[in-house]
């Protein structure tokens, strides 16, 4: 396929996608189309490459039921979507820049030399002390791993959308109650993750209004 033709099929998936209400529960999405949807989200880049994530696929159907009624977000479409997943963010105990996590991470999963780790956890704390300023309180580090989950979420969304899968994005939950189910399910991993934002996927019950946006003028200034 050309580079044009590319250009076409991508931004006919960008058009298909809408943030999808009603879901068909009689369509569920094939296994080699879902796995290869999270290998998209796996793939996705993270800030200094630490990828401070986990994706929990919700197949317990009690658990689900626990989530719809915790999670306004959820109730109208997680029972109907053909996949559900929560997208965990790591806290500070995982992310602060000397945490045990960073060191495993570049030394064991990313195979860096000692002496190019440790330079690279020096300009990620840094990076958090002054760049960012993320040092004061939990919730810095915290929000900052979050707003990194949106990278592989929207890399999905995008990447089922060109295989013809519909999804709908959800922050519409209580983050204390779904923070406490989730931990009272052992999936926090003793505060090692939270909540971040959740995703359905299936495929749509109805077609959906056409596509609105703000014009391209508004939204991109190009700075000479």
């Amino acid at each position: 396929m050309d580079k044009e033709a590319k250009k076409l099929e991508i931004l006919e998936a960008a058009k298909f996608r809408h943030a999808t209400k009603t879901f068909d529960p009689n369509q569920t999405i094939p296994e080699e189309d879902f796995n290869f949807i999270l290998e998209i989200g796996r793939l996705s880049p993270s800030s200094f490459g630490t990828e401070p994530w986990r994706f929990l696929v919700i197949e317990n159907e009690k658990l689900q039921e626990k989530i719809k009624n915790t999670a306004w977000g959820a109730y109208g479409k997680l029972p109907d979507a053909s996949h559900f997943v929560i997208f965990l963010a790591r806290t500070r105990q995982d992310t602060q820049y000397d945490s045990e996590y960073l060191k495993d991470h570049l030394l064991n999963k990313k195979q860096m030399p000692e002496e190019i780790a440790n330079k690279l956890l020096g300009r990620v704390e840094q990076f958090q002390k002054e760049d960012f300023d993320l040092l004061h309180g939990e919730r810095p580090l915290y929000d900052w791993a979050s707003k990194q989950t949106y990278i592989p979420l929207s890399n999905m969304m995008t990447a089922a959308a060109e295989i013809g899968i519909d999804s709908c994005p959800i922050e519409g939950f209580p983050m204390e109650a779904m923070n406490d189910l989730l931990k009272e399910e052992g999936l926090l991993e003793d505060g090692s993750f939270g909540i971040s934002v959740m995703c359905a996927f299936g495929y749509r019950a109805e077609e959906q209004s056409p596509k609105t946006r703000r014009p391209f003028e508004d939204v991109i200034k190009f700075v000479k």
